[in-house]
């Protein structure tokens, strides 16, 4: 039997690299996983950093082998949306219970544009309670649903 000395020499059974998927609203980024992990039969499968369950996006998963890599992959994220205003919800977003709707005021474009403002180029932000950010090693949205 021929030995190998080195690992990434090693051969390798099964399908390995990166699926790139569009994560749809709904579904939690481990749930992705588990559907892929279920789907090629592999017990390695991991994603390239974490989509809360209301968002859309790409989500980068890497199958086999290819996991070691997935810390190399670069971590910023870029977020697009759509605001309504005058609404609050308890969760700030739109799947938690209103508090207050206000009519808001009319506004030119400039005013929105400056209004806006504040919300562009790299925040730090406090992530919401309803963020897939862990808290004592449980999501915050599981937390914040089941109150």
């Amino acid at each position: 039997m021929q030995q190998f000395g080195h690992p990434a020499l090693a051969p390798v059974n099964g399908p390995f690299g990166f699926v790139v998927i569009d994560k749809p609203a709904g579904l939690t980024s481990h749930a992705c996983v588990s559907r892929l992990r279920r789907s090629y039969g592999l017990k390695r499968v991991g994603h390239g950093g974490t989509l809360d369950p209301a968002v859309t996006g790409v989500l980068p998963i890497a199958l086999g082998p290819a996991t070691r890599l997935l810390p190399y992959l670069p971590g910023d994220k870029t977020y697009t949306g759509v605001i309504q205003l005058g609404r609050s919800t308890s969760s700030d977003d739109l799947e938690g219970e209103l508090l207050e709707q206000q009519a808001w005021p009319s506004l030119d474009e400039a005013e929105l544009d400056a209004a806006l403002e504040p919300f562009r180029g790299a925040i730090e932000q406090r992530p919401p309670q309803v963020s897939a950010v862990h808290v004592d090693g449980e999501r915050a949205h599981a937390r914040a649903r089941r109150g």
